[in-house]
């Protein structure tokens, strides 16, 4: 988000998206997991601080243009119901993301009459582009959803992807513990996260992977 402070309207924009799709993964997963029955219907859907804000995610979110939530351990989400079930749960948030983002996108390109999606990447929303106060709101917001969503879907601790590719298989193996073990419980893949986001090669890595995974959700609208 630091790369966007030129463009005062992008940043704060950038940054709501962010607190927003945190608040956003948190009820999407809480009410996946109640509608299919793998919690107490009781469980409150609201958002926590403690439970759902990681601060090397928000570290992330601000030096390297996007983050991530708090890990939800796999023990966490039974499978007895079935593994799609318990897939489903780590699913909901990244898809919820996704789908928002592109109501965003919508936005922009049925209000606009120069359309840069076409030519557009997940990076350049996420560093601010100069454009009318209007379009830097949808773009910034849509590129902030969408990073956050995309990002969380990359299958290593402590993203939700992980969750699902866990969740997808009957029994996980030796390479599944061993990943689990190193990356979620000794904070290796929150370590190589960081450094994909500190380390520039013109712009953090991160974001290169991320323009790679997204350029398909802006082509859509270009």
């Amino acid at each position: 988000m630091l790369f966007a402070l030129g463009e005062p309207v992008a940043f704060v924009a950038l940054v709501a998206a962010f607190v927003l799709a945190l608040v956003l993964r948190a009820v999407a997963i809480r009410f996946t997991a109640r509608s299919l029955g793998l919690v107490d219907r009781r469980e409150p859907l609201s958002p926590r601080l403690r439970e759902d804000v990681d601060p090397f995610g928000a570290v992330a979110a601000a030096i390297g243009g996007m983050g991530w939530g708090k890990t939800i351990s796999v023990d966490e989400v039974p499978r007895w119901r079935g593994r799609g079930r318990a897939a489903m749960v780590f699913l909901a948030g990244p898809l919820a993301c996704i789908v928002v983002a592109q109501l965003f996108f919508a936005g922009y390109a049925f209000s606009t009459p120069t359309n840069y999606l076409g030519i557009m990447h997940v990076s350049d929303l996420l560093s601010g582009v100069p454009l009318p106060m209007l379009d830097q709101v949808l773009l910034s917001a849509g590129g902030g959803f969408l990073a956050f969503g995309l990002l969380a879907l990359i299958p290593i601790p402590p993203l939700d992807g992980f969750g699902v590719l866990w969740s997808a298989q009957r029994k996980p193996g030796h390479g599944m513990q061993w990943m689990r073990v190193w990356f979620e419980e000794k904070n290796i893949g929150v370590l190589i996260l960081l450094v994909c986001s500190f380390f520039p090669l013109g712009r953090p890595l991160l974001t290169m992977i991320l323009d790679v995974l997204g350029v398909l959700f802006l082509r859509l609208w270009g």
